[in-house]
């Protein structure tokens, strides 16, 4: 008898392939049997009307803190995500130093938690307090410039690239499965491309990716692509555009010519992408990016609680300041912008190499609803009603095509000899239910999710904490 037996569903397996019914066996943790006349399970899930298909694998995400300080990790398990890659835009909470941070390693740390000196610390604690999901840890650039330099305004003299690279020789030997950039930030703003390709060295002997939350994503967005391709050339690995966009009104449209571009860089190398899908952006409170939004909402502010919620016009007007001023009187805080148009991220998320991230920042008084909505969204918004793609590329773009990508050999398809990450859900009904006004909300059509053999999330009700830190592939 099989530990569990998920019976009577419609098989989405993860790779592409066109749908099946067939039931499919577990034990151990694996999944050892799929087909038909399969044997009892000690317990069953009747699946019946359902889809059934791998855990989703959320490809850029911040719960680096989420993992250990709020296990159950619900955002993520009700929507379907079995695996986080954490560590995204340069930001990790390994290594961080004691004391004031630069942003955006503020936002990690603003709701208090552990932080860690020593970048393998944060993977043993990984391993010693298991979440609901599994996790995928990046180092972040811009937290070993916070922990090397003392000011990170400024480049890095050769002896701080040289200590940088080493921390990231032992992240990279530790277990981290790359190095991530955020070169937006002010943290690593000053960094040159020649200083990330020493930092990132080590990534060619112990082998990872390269993640970027670019440059510029705005008017710059040709050149902050052509910046990262270079790099990703250089260290000879997979470079990966970070939620790709092309912000601001004047920007709309461009996304024809920023993914005709990546598809020719792709033709001479490994370029990915990842996106998630919402016309509004979230981040830290800057002014130059309030300029160039159709509105933004504060989504944190450490100095003025009170504020969480209102629109910077808005509370500008009121406080009879200008938005620079307001900026800078509330900053450290953070934000959501209305900036991209609907045809782009469309467009984006059609993409045949397009990764699906939610980028959502937990943690926060009212986050943005990417971090309960995104996959339910893709699937009932843009999969069902919009016709972007059949269900079976959807649940590719966020189980197979990552699980590629990030080097987990056993994740993202279901097939005997793969881990036991299942997400069973109803396809008519799958829909996100989180909003702007009303962020923090389960969605809709997620009936149970399996995480490494256990079940971790049904019909509404959180299960086993059975999350793994996953390590990375040889």
């Amino acid at each position: 008898m099989f530990d569990l037996v998920v019976r009577h569903g419609t098989l989405v397996d993860g790779s592409g392939a066109p749908r099946r019914t067939a039931d499919v066996a577990i034990e151990k943790g694996r999944i050892v049997a799929v087909g038909a006349g399969i044997g009892r399970g000690h317990e069953e899930i009747d699946a019946s009307g359902r889809i059934v298909a791998p855990g989703f694998i959320d490809s850029h995400t911040h719960d680096d803190l989420a993992l250990l300080v709020d296990p159950a990790m619900t955002p993520k398990i009700s929507q379907g995500v079995t695996t986080c890659v954490c560590g995204n835009c340069g930001v990790s909470l390994g290594p961080l130093p004691d004391g004031t941070l630069p942003e955006p390693l503020n936002l990690l740390t603003a709701a208090g938690g552990p932080r860690f000196g020593d970048a393998r610390a944060f993977l043993e604690a990984l391993r010693d307090q298991p979440a609901a999901v599994n996790s995928v840890p990046l180092l972040g650039h811009s937290a070993l410039r916070a922990t090397v330099m003392d000011r990170t305004d400024r480049p890095a003299s050769a002896a701080e690239i040289a200590a940088m690279r080493d921390l990231a020789r032992d992240a990279l030997a530790a277990g981290y499965h790359g190095i991530s950039t955020g070169t937006y930030y002010a943290a690593a703003a000053h960094a040159s491309a020649d200083e990330i390709i020493a930092v990132c060295a080590p990534l060619r002997e112990h082998g990872g990716v390269f993640a970027t939350h670019m440059r510029d994503e705005a008017d710059d967005v040709m050149r902050s692509l052509d910046e990262t391709a270079a790099i990703g050339r250089a260290l000879g690995v997979l470079a990966i555009v970070s939620h790709h966009k092309v912000a601001g009104v004047r920007n709309h449209g461009r996304s024809v010519q920023t993914l005709a571009h990546i598809a020719a860089l792709q033709a001479g190398q490994a370029l990915a992408l990842d996106a998630y899908p919402y016309t509004a952006a979230s981040s830290v409170l800057r002014a130059d990016r309030v300029a160039t939004a159709e509105r933004t909402v504060i989504t944190m502010c450490e100095s003025h609680p009170e504020h969480v919620g209102r629109e910077v016009s808005d509370l500008a007007r009121e406080l009879g300041l200008a938005v620079k001023d307001l900026c800078a009187r509330l900053r450290p805080a953070g934000a959501t912008y209305f900036l991209m148009s609907e045809a782009d991220v469309e467009r984006i998320l059609a993409f045949p190499e397009t990764m699906i991230g939610s980028d959502g920042l937990p943690l926060q008084p009212k986050p943005h609803p990417r971090l309960w909505g995104t996959f339910p969204r893709v699937l009932g918004h843009y999969c069902r009603e919009r016709g972007l793609f059949p269900l079976e590329t959807a649940v590719h773009k966020m189980t197979g095509m990552p699980a590629r990508r990030f080097g987990l050999a056993d994740r993202g398809v279901i097939a005997p000899g793969m881990a036991a990450d299942i997400t069973v859900f109803d396809a008519d009904a799958v829909i996100d239910t989180a909003t702007f006004d009303a962020p923090e909300q389960a969605a809709a059509g997620i009936d149970w999710v399996v995480v490494n053999g256990e079940v971790a999330w049904r019909r509404g009700q959180a299960g086993a904490h059975a999350g793994r830190l996953l390590p990375k592939s040889a």
